[in-house]
This record gives C-alpha cells, structure tokens and sequence, in this order.
C-alpha cells in the first residue's frame, strides 16, 4: 500500500473511528503486547480488527483477525507458559473482562458481547489442549527452497534454531560471529562454528510484560576497545516496583561482560510494564542514539520536555551529553533529548547514504509509522496521529499540525512493527537501499522500496515465517533477520 493522500487518510480516520461494530482482540498479560493503561489502546503486537465477522466460525475469526498477532497465529504464547494469574476458564475470562493495564491488558468488559467473552476463552482452551511448542514449532513453514521477490531470488540460510525465549536484537562481531539479546534477560553468542553459548555477567534486567534485555549494539570502534552497549529494563532502587528503561556499556571478552557500566536511565521510573522502546544505533559522528517509548501515560510524558519518556535521546559513546543537542540550554529540558513526541519506537536504524537516523513506531490501532530524525523534531504523539483506540473510540481528531512532523510512510491497519535495517552493499541489485522492517502482527518481513526519502512501493516477504523480531545488516554484507517460536537466526541470500 503506497502512502495515501491526506484526505483519504482522514476519511479513513474518521470512519473507523465511528463505525458501529469493532472487532476486538485478546491481549493476557505476559504476551509482550501493550495497552495505555488511560485508555483502551491497542495491544502492541496485536491485529487490527478491519475484518467483517460473519456467522461462521466467528470466535477463530476474531482470534485471526484480533489476537494472532500478539499471542501468535497459532496459539504458541498459550502453550506450555506460566499463567501470572491463572489459566482456569475463570481466570482468562477475568482477563479478558477486567484487564490488568499496567501489564498491558486493556479490560474488555464493556466492550464484547458475553458470548463473544466466553467464545474467546473456549476457544484458547480447546485449541492449546494437549499441544506442545514442539508441535506447533513443527507447523512453522518449510525454508528450503528459493523465494523470488519482485527484484530478486533469494534462499534463506538458518544459522541456529535453538534460540530460547524471545530473541530481539542482533548484532554481528568482526569474526562474523553474532550476539543476540533474548527478553527474558540472556544474552547469547552465535559462534562461527554455529553454537549457542550464554554470555555471562549482564547487568541486572527486570523481565516484565514487555521489559526485559532488548536491543544490543557495537561501539563503531569494536575491534579497539571491545565495547558493546545493551539496552534493558531496570528497576528502581528505591521502589522495586518500578522500572524503566536503561542502557549499560561493557567490554566484550570471550563468553563474558567485563567493566559493566550504566550510562543512561530514563526517568521517570515507572511501575507499568509497557513500551519501553528501546533501540540503539550509532551515527557517522559517533553519537549513541537511544529510543524510549512513553510507557503507557500517553498524556503525561511525549509532549513535556522534563522527562525522558516518548523520545529519542543523542548521547555520548559514555553517556555524556553532546553540548550541540538540540534542548541542551533550555531551562527545564531533559539535555539528552534529540526528537520528542513518540509512542513506542521498537525501530531505529542510520541510513546507508545520508547518515540519517530513521525510527520506526507501533501506533496505536493503526497508525504505525517510519520517521526521518533530526533535531528537534516533534513527532506528535499524541496530539496528531492516523491511530485510534483499540475500542474503537478516538483520542485525537488531529492527523497533522503546524510544528509537528508527518512521517515518512504509516501503515493503517498496524502491521507490529519492530526492528529495522536500510540495506547497504552491492550483493542485493535492486533492494539496495531500501528499507526491511520486521512485522510482528502479520509475521514478515515487510520491505519498503525507496527513493531517497520517498516510500514507492512496498513489497511482503517471507509471509508466514514467524514473528520477525528484528533486521539487521551483517558486516559481511548479507542481510540477516531474527525470529521467534522458534527462535531462529537467519541469512538472507541472494541467487545470482
């Protein structure tokens, strides 16, 4: 879908907006998904409901449609878990009708039907019964083979399978080697030989509802100084239940982390579990760039420049605050802040070309955007936006304003996404240069085909495969992806 008009976009806006019935979706605690504890906001990772319901098999259809793309198309986040608060009929029906917002479970009491509130609780506990992950993992589509996109025929190349947990974020060693982040707080290494082997001594992650270990990166001057940077969910010392988002620099040696060191806390500390961003890239300059989602308090925090919360922070290789930041001399202002107005950016990657930071958001229902940083910018959430709440309901009639950034290209309905990478080098023709961003909703690999800052088309690749986590350029030129359920590292290669 090419960018629409704006007229169209708010006809659009509007409709669903009003429109009489909306489908709406499972989102249980523990599933990585969102809500805004204000409102009832969309789960991050879940459908869009834009499907007409008919009569026949109407429960799997609101699951599709509504809950796939949070809990998995086939149910795996239900099997073999650990229910926070119970997997009894009663319990999930709790869930469902009363919500726990703070762990990014809107209540949906008010909103199905009661038919509709048992439909989904049935059907959750007859599909998963008796099923294992093996099982379901052994559903996962066949990799072999050749795939022909629009400009290209590629194969795909498994590096490992046995990633455990949530993989989120790549990145690749001098070696060629790899280290992957998994939310639940390890920190993986990929050898050459393909082995999987825990890195010890991270700091200490709070893995919850969404927290956890996130994005990994290297210092653009690795190979002297070994450093990598990790971003991660911490608690509050003081108030062990709240958290926040927190970046840590280390020195990489062997299978260890060695010199931990904090260099950046978000604050304020809060006790929601929700959108905490985090990705992390480096300019040509050497500034750390580091992405902060609003935690689920939309109206107090992306406007207001006095926190940390619904932006995105330029900070040092050490955590110090370049001088040339754009809030650096205003009084009351967070200094670190680069660009502010954002909801939850699980997306930033540095153009091939112009050097540009590129970020990418999970709008609310619909509303995903891709944004060009720079300096100062005002993203807008949540004054304008192409979103609206997950009941249907709006929280902004605005989709532009004077002073505030259109983005680049938006995706209405959401497609979840995640992580993202331009592709460089010379091994892919024609996708040089384009933009890969991974999508957790639909489970693919989702490329936008550019012209310099201009989206002309967009193409869906390796539909079915999983939810893609993240994308990332290798050193080595290739093109990698990483998956989950189960947790797969992939390469990309092109057949000449």
């Amino acid at each position: 879908m090419a960018l629409w008009p704006v007229g169209i976009k708010k006809f659009y806006h509007y409709f669903t907006s009003i429109a009489s019935f909306v489908l709406l979706g499972l989102s249980l605690v523990l599933s990585g998904c969102n809500g805004d504890p204000e409102v009832s906001d969309q789960p991050e990772d879940a459908e869009d409901p834009d499907t007409e319901i008919g009569d026949v098999s109407q429960t799997a259809l609101i699951y599709r449609n509504n809950c796939g793309g949070c809990h998995g198309q086939n149910l795996i986040s239900f099997v073999e878990r650990e229910w926070t608060y119970g997997n009894s009929p009663e319990a999930i029906l709790t869930s469902i009708q009363v919500g726990y917002p703070n762990n990014g479970m809107p209540a949906y009491g008010n909103t199905f039907s009661e038919q509709e509130l048992q439909g989904l609780t049935d059907y959750i506990l007859s599909e998963i019964e008796g099923k294992t992950k093996a099982m379901v993992e052994a559903e996962n589509p066949d990799l072999s083979g050749s795939t022909a996109s629009d400009d290209l025929t590629f194969r795909l190349e498994t590096l490992t399978d046995e990633i455990p947990g949530v993989p989120w974020g790549i990145a690749q060693l001098p070696d060629g080697a790899f280290l992957i982040t998994e939310r639940g707080g390890r920190l993986f290494l990929i050898s050459t030989n393909r082995e999987l082997v825990e890195v010890m001594g991270l700091p200490e992650i709070v893995a919850e509802g969404q927290g956890g270990l996130l994005d990994v990166v290297l210092h653009p001057n690795f190979e002297n100084n070994s450093y990598i940077y990790l971003s991660y969910t911490a608690r509050n010392p003081n108030n062990a239940s709240e958290r926040t988002t927190a970046v840590a620099r280390a020195t990489f040696s062997g299978n260890s982390l060695d010199q931990v060191e904090n260099i950046f806390t978000a604050l304020p500390y809060l006790s929601s579990s929700i959108h905490y961003g985090s990705r992390l890239t480096f300019d040509t300059d050497g500034y750390l760039y580091v992405s902060v989602g609003d935690r689920g308090n939309r109206d107090a925090y992306p406007q207001s420049l006095d926190n940390h919360l619904g932006k995105i922070h330029r900070i040092r290789d050490d955590g110090q605050i370049p001088n040339d930041n754009p809030f650096f001399n205003v009084q009351g202002a967070v200094s670190s802040i680069y660009t502010y107005g954002t909801r939850n950016p699980q997306g930033l990657t540095r153009h091939p070309v112009t050097g540009a930071i590129w970020e990418g958001e999970h709008g609310p229902r619909g509303g995903d955007e891709i944004n060009r940083l720079a300096a100062g910018n005002n993203y807008g959430w949540p004054v304008i936006s192409y979103g609206i709440n997950y009941d249907g309901t709006t929280f902004t009639d605005l989709t532009e304003m004077a002073g505030m950034e259109q983005p680049i290209h938006y995706w209405t309905p959401s497609i979840a996404p995640c992580g993202m990478t331009f592709l460089s080098g010379d091994f892919y023709g024609a996708w040089e240069n384009d933009l890969f961003v991974s999508s957790l909703k639909f489970e693919h690999l989702h490329r936008l085909k550019m012209d310099g800052n201009t989206v002309t088309g967009q193409e869906e690749l390796l539909e079915g495969i999983g939810r893609v986590r993240d994308a990332s350029m290798g050193n080595d030129g290739y093109l990698y992806i990483v998956v989950e359920g189960p947790g797969r590292l992939i390469r990309l290669v092109p057949e000449q």
